[in-house]
Formats: structure tokens, C-alpha cells, sequence
């Protein structure tokens, strides 16, 4: 079995494949203070129950995570193959912007999954900390993309900064005309959030052309795709289906 990790600043995702197919997937919360030996026990209370590791896939947008990950790999997973999405690692995936570096192995991850699984050319939508949007060539190419604010920080520092505002649930609410506060949260947000989504969209897409697939992934993509105009495939398990690929493609 493949252990394909994904960590994001604020949510780990772990799936298990068998072959091609995700069996198995698990979310917990991100903790850069975590040391090497916690996350192996954390692991080890979600994963007693499944077949032996055969392989590990990893990339990481937390620096201080990342460490502690590879430390895990190197002294816990010792004799299986692993593979950590970073420079130097092969993606097959050509970055045509000015400094390849500065891109998230998230969002190489997802570009050489969203090309491997639907062609393109394509744009993927990363609903998490930050909302990110990637373009995706024909020939699978990373030609950059936008970043903004994600949804949950968003409303966090809205609440933070408005003293008679405070967070709400993410659900739609009986009209786009709130008739109290928390509904006016709520239309703001999800129509807010959606209308974001299809502007940037539409406006990619008259710089670049025509696209195949806008793909939305990342865990906040149910709250808002389902009022989102120009979203075609929603894919949870994007980026994991793409530490998939670069696991086969570096053994």
C-alpha cells in the first residue's frame, strides 16, 4: 500500500492507495510544533488497522513539518521507498514561471494530477488556507496562476477586526437579502466566495483560452462549488491521486 501525505498549513491529509485505487483517506489537523516521534504515533493509531506501508509520498507547504516529516521517513520508514515532492524530485511537470522554487509542491502536485486525470488544457481551484488557482497547459505545463485569501481566514479575521460580527456556520442561507446578521455572514461568504471563484475563472480563461476542466479540490470546495457558475469536476483526492504519480514516476 502507498501512503501519499499532504500537508497544508492547516489540515493533513493522508490516503492509502492500492494500486491506482484511494482506499482509504484520513484528515487531522496541522501542527508545525509536532516533533518526529509525534506524528509517527499519530500514524500509527490511524494506519493500525491497514495493510503494510509499502511506499510514502509526501509533499509539504510547512517548512518546520516538512523536517519533521522527513526525520519520520528516515527513521521510522527506513527500508520503504519514499519520495517528497521538492526540487530535484521528478514531477514531469515543466514550471514556466520566473522563480520555479517559490511554487507549492501542493500545487505541482495538483497540476500533474489535474493533467494526468482530465488533459487540458485545465484550471484547478485549491479551496484551503489561501484559495488557489492553477493553470494547467495542454501539454501539462504549470503557467502560474492567482492566490487569494481562503474562506476560513477570511471570515476569521473579519470576526477578529468587526466587534459585532463573529463566525458563522457555512451553510446557504434562506436568500441572498440576509435578514439578520448571520444570514447576511452567510450570503456574503458562499456568493462572495463563488462569485470570486467564477471572476477569476472567466478572466484566466479569456487570457488563456478555452480550458477542458476547472477542477476544485481542497476541503473547503463543498461549501462553495455548489453556487460556482463556472466549476466542472469537483476531485477531493486531487492531490493525492498526484503524490500517486510522482511515486511511480520516481520508482
Amino acid at each position: 500500500m502507498l501512503l501519499a501525505i499532504d500537508v497544508g498549513n492547516t489540515n493533513t491529509v493522508l490516503g492509502l492507495f492500492d494500486g491506482d485505487e484511494l482506499v482509504r483517506s484520513y484528515r487531522v489537523k496541522t501542527d508545525a510544533r509536532s516533533t518526529a516521534d509525534e506524528y509517527r504515533l499519530t500514524f500509527d493509531g490511524l494506519l493500525r488497522d491497514d495493510p503494510d506501508i509499502t511506499g510514502v509520498a509526501l509533499c509539504s507547504t510547512v517548512p518546520a513539518v516538512l523536517r519533521e516529516m522527513r526525520g519520520m521517513l528516515e527513521r521510522y520508514f527506513v527500508h520503504v521507498p519514499h519520495v517528497i515532492v521538492e526540487p530535484g524530485a521528478k514531477t514531469g511537470v515543466p514550471v514556466l514561471v520566473d522563480n520555479p522554487k517559490e511554487v507549492g509542491a501542493d500545487r505541482i502536485a495538483n497540476t500533474l494530477a489535474a493533467h494526468t486525470l482530465y488533459g487540458g488544457p485545465c484550471i484547478v481551484v485549491d479551496f484551503g488556507t489561501s484559495t488557489n488557482f492553477d493553470v494547467v497547459s495542454a501539454k501539462g505545463e504549470f503557467l502560474g496562476g492567482a492566490l487569494a485569501p481562503g474562506v476560513e481566514i477570511s471570515l476569521d479575521a473579519l470576526a477578529q477586526r468587526a466587534a459585532q460580527l463573529r463566525k458563522v456556520e457555512l451553510v446557504p442561507p434562506r436568500s441572498v437579502v440576509g435578514k439578520n446578521t448571520v444570514e447576511a455572514l452567510q450570503s456574503g461568504a458562499l456568493y462572495g466566495f463563488a462569485g470570486q471563484v467564477d471572476g477569476i475563472v472567466r478572466r484566466i480563461v479569456a487570457e488563456v483560452g478555452e480550458v477542458q476542466q476547472v477542477i476544485a479540490t481542497g476541503g473547503l470546495a463543498p461549501v462553495v462549488i455548489p453556487e460556482s457558475e463556472t466549476v466542472t469536476v469537483h476531485r477531493p483526492d486531487l492531490t493525492l491521486q498526484g503524490l500517486r504519480v510522482v511515486f511511480a514516476k520516481n520508482t
